[in-house]
């Protein structure tokens, strides 16, 4: 009798499991259409030497575009420059966005007003923003400029995009103000999931804000940072629209994706361009696994 039992579970597991997957289907099928495909004709693309006009006769040439990259010096300033914007945007929004999910979390008159006025930056396309941000950093008829220059911090207009120092600052600025407000939204999520009773402990006992937020918010608060900080890190990596629009296309401060954009679309050259975006997805790959490994011990805590 036991053994039947024991059949007839196995039975429902396996029927269980073929249903769920015929659910996903539909999804995987489009997934796999849409990402899936494009992806690996990208692959296939960075082995040869495809350009826009010959598609369809190309030769297999090896490893020879990704030899080519690795001996150029542009890509590997665009490596550098993607690698700045992510290893200072990233933080700045991090701690950034715990502040703002810290006061959006406490209990106070127009919260919810205050919540979607937050979100703006992040809910305005990249474009809009990063229009809207070229005409304020402009040299001639920039506001930062006049604002900067009425306070005394400054005595003549700084040509904010034309030094390739301030334009990678000036972009990092302009990511962290638009992209705050997303890690604010992850983290503020990571808050209202906590056990409010330890917050209520915590205040009837006296105890300063500053050792709850070590002691208690910090610790249980560590997987949902991981997670975010994971998220928005891939997607700073991958960063183009913003630094496309206020660069103008400027070889000294393209990212990874501008550079893969400029081969592909204005050399025309598919297969050198084809290998940019391969190693970027190679990068991207590399960080997240590398990253989960080193944090695989907290990611745990969140099953």
């Amino acid at each position: 009798m036991r053994i039947r039992k024991v059949e007839t579970s196995k039975a429902k597991e396996k029927k269980t499991d073929f249903s769920n997957w015929l659910f996903l289907a539909p999804c995987l099928l489009v997934l796999i259409l849409c990402a899936g495909w494009p992806l690996l004709r990208s692959i296939f693309f960075s082995f040869t030497n495809a350009s826009l006009d010959n598609l369809n006769q190309t030769d297999f040439i090896g490893l020879e575009n990704f030899v080519s990259l690795a001996r150029d010096r542009d890509w590997w300033k665009a490596v550098l420059n993607t690698f700045l914007i992510t290893c200072i945007s990233v933080p700045l929004e991090t701690i950034f966005g715990m502040v703002v999910a810290l006061i959006l979390h406490t209990n106070f008159k127009g919260r919810g007003i205050m919540r979607a006025v937050v979100l703006v930056p992040w809910t305005i396309p990249t474009i809009v923003s990063a229009r809207i941000w070229g005409w304020m950093l402009n040299d001639s008829y920039g506001i930062i400029n006049e604002l900067l220059m009425k306070a005394s911090i400054i005595d003549a207009p700084v040509a904010w995009m034309a030094s390739n120092f301030l334009s990678i600052m000036s972009m990092i600025v302009v990511e962290v103000w638009k992209t705050t407000p997303y890690m604010a939204l992850l983290l503020l999520a990571g808050l209202q999931s906590m056990p409010q009773d330890c917050f209520e402990a915590a205040e009837v006992d006296g105890v300063p804000f500053r050792k709850t937020f070590v002691s208690i918010i910090l610790p249980m608060m560590k997987p949902t940072i991981i997670v975010a900080v994971i998220f928005r890190a891939l997607d700073a990596v991958r960063i183009f629209d913003l630094v496309y629009i206020l660069s103008s296309g400027n070889n000294a401060n393209a990212t990874m994706s501008v550079f893969a954009r400029r081969h592909l679309v204005e050399y025309q050259d598919i297969g050198f361009g084809s290998a940019a975006a391969t190693a970027l997805l190679f990068f991207i790959a590399f960080l997240t696994v590398l990253y989960i490994s080193f944090n695989k011990k907290k990611l745990n805590s969140l099953d």
